[in-house]
């Protein structure tokens, strides 16, 4: 997030604006917010995005602004879906904040301009789902000035969907000073701090499912890390390219030769790239599966891989807690079903049990050391799986990019 370059006085910083660096005072601000959480029959399952807002959410109240909160939920396709309204999540934010949180109908229209402009300082407000609109995946530039117009700031706190060049994430920014927000703040911050500068030994442990979708991130990290785990359904496609057999585990056959690529260029950089000794496998993909612990050159032809052995856990484990830094995306199997839940459980708790500083790159990892209980242990818990994946991979992120920027010389 930051850019050097020198100076005869010093080295000037140049970084992406914040809420600190504003006045919110009677100001309008429409604050893109990550409220896409898990709804289970019109409830809330899991508001983890929500309470990560709140920091934000709560300064831009006590600094007297007048909150418009922006946010999608699900994939609605620019259609209006009923189930995908966002009136429960009005009310839950309602109770955190202990004040009414008044909630629009409409995404953008003549009643939504005329209610923000009733809106007084400190009051909260937060509009329709905004993918119910066609142009907001889009990037749609007159949908982007609508959002705009409502507001005399933009702060973008979503950094869930800041990997998305939409009109609420990065077109609005290009009509309204520009600023992030608290929580997107700290997401650059530390995975940040964790690519460019890490404390060593650096392990990143990354799982999945296929190898296609872990490349970018995979290759980022080979020029970082010391230790690279690799588990989960895309270890098999490594462990294939060793001439390995491995029945009917999941393979991304396109994917063999740049598995074996990636295992020559950690050899080539130093890096100590680790793969299961041995699988848990099943003879069919259920909970009710026969399963058994082998060595990963005696998996049976009819047989599956779906969770790393006890021998690689052990292995793993050890690396973790040893390390610095560790930063985790994907899981080590099908962490769902009990039977497999193993591998990916003992990370977690390796992880909890490190002295070193820990990130969990959302998705799947999140949902599993939630699942186990280990997330208040965990020092960073990223709230962007795609997000936080693409900026592992070294990418750009839109959201992010179209920030205002602000020159600081560090003396």
């Amino acid at each position: 997030m930051s850019l050097l370059k020198f100076s005869l006085g010093g080295i000037q910083v140049k970084r992406k604006m914040n809420l600190r660096d504003v006045e919110l005072q009677g100001k309008s601000v429409f604050c893109r917010v990550d409220f896409n959480v898990p709804m289970s029959k019109g409830e809330i399952s899991d508001d983890t995005r929500i309470q990560a807002a709140l920091p934000t959410i709560m300064y831009l109240i006590q600094n007297g602004a007048k909150v418009i909160l922006a946010s999608h939920l699900g994939r609605p396709d620019g259609e209006v879906v009923e189930e995908l309204r966002l009136d429960p999540i009005a009310q839950h934010l309602s109770n955190y904040l202990e004040q009414p949180v008044f909630k629009t109908d409409d995404v953008y229209s003549e009643d939504v301009s005329k209610a923000v402009g009733e809106l007084e300082e400190g009051d909260v407000m937060l509009l329709e789902n905004v993918r119910f609109e066609k142009g907001e995946k889009k990037n749609d530039e007159a949908l982007a000035k609508q959002f705009a117009s409502l507001a005399d700031l933009y702060v973008n706190d979503a950094f869930g969907a800041a990997h998305r060049a939409h009109a609420s994430t990065e077109g609005i920014a290009h009509h309204l000073p520009a600023v992030s927000g608290f929580l997107l703040e700290k997401e650059i911050e530390v995975l940040g701090k964790a690519l460019d500068n890490p404390e060593r030994p650096f392990t990143a442990i990354i799982g999945g499912a296929k190898v296609k979708d872990k490349i970018g991130v995979i290759d980022h990290l080979i020029d970082r890390v010391d230790h690279l785990l690799i588990g989960g359904g895309l270890s098999y496609t490594f462990i294939k390219s060793l001439g390995h057999e491995i029945g009917q585990s999941l393979l991304d056959e396109e994917n063999i030769d740049l598995a074996k690529q990636f295992i020559q260029k950690a050899k080539d950089k130093g890096v100590s790239l680790h793969l299961p000794v041995d699988v848990t496998v099943a003879d069919d993909f259920s909970e009710e599966a026969n399963t058994k612990v082998v060595p990963i050159d005696e998996i049976p032809s009819d047989w599956e891989g779906l969770d790393i052995g006890s021998e690689t856990v052990e292995n793993f484990s050890q690396i973790i807690r040893d390390s610095k830094l560790v930063i985790w995306n994907g899981p080590m199997g099908v962490f769902e079903y009990e039977a497999f839940a193993n591998g990916t459980k003992s990370v977690a708790k390796a992880l909890s049990e490190t002295e070193g500083y820990t990130v969990i790159g959302g998705g799947d990892s999140a949902s599993a050391v939630e699942k186990f209980n280990y997330a208040d242990q965990m020092d960073h818990i990223s709230t962007g799986g795609g997000a936080s994946l693409e900026f592992m991979e070294g990418k750009v992120l839109p959201g992010v990019a179209a920030l205002n920027e602000l020159d600081e010389e560090v003396k």
